[in-house]
């Protein structure tokens, strides 16, 4: 009896030992992927306040030119626009840097033609739209 109960006691001490070892690479599987996943959250959140800030500084440079352009303000106003417009031009470069590190990581995506279909139904649905406006507006001026 006794061997018998050593060996059934051999065999729970390695499953439990085997277990242990399976939590712990899935543990180690886990942590990596927690950490892409932070990686690809900050990345997202610094493209989505990029995008804040140019929309801000655009506002404010369509206010200044407006302001120009109306004559409420003198010339010194356009130096204000030409420094608010270079500060675009740089938001917009860091934007670029970022999606062009979502660029890489996606080039080896396991269904790429899933994504370029998606992308191409975005561009003509863009485009029928831009016609959409363009139209419309051309049919409100003649009025």
């Amino acid at each position: 009896m006794d061997s018998l109960f050593d060996k059934i006691k051999k065999d729970v001490r390695k499953g439990i030992e085997e277990g242990f070892a399976a939590v712990k690479q899935g543990a180690n599987v886990v942590s990596e992927k927690m950490s892409e996943l932070t990686a690809e959250g900050k990345r997202q959140y610094k493209i989505f306040d990029l995008k804040s800030k140019i929309q801000s500084q655009m506002t404010e440079l369509g206010g200044r030119t407006y302001d120009v352009l109306n004559g409420k303000q003198s010339q010194a106003a356009d130096n204000k626009i030409k420094a608010a417009f270079v500060k675009i031009k740089k938001l917009e470069e860091q934007l670029r840097k970022l999606e062009g590190g979502k660029e890489t990581k996606a080039a080896a995506p396991k269904k790429p033609a899933t994504k370029t279909k998606a992308t191409a139904k975005k561009t003509a649905r863009a485009s029928a739209k831009k016609t959409a406006v363009k139209t419309t507006r051309k049919t409100s001026t003649k009025k």
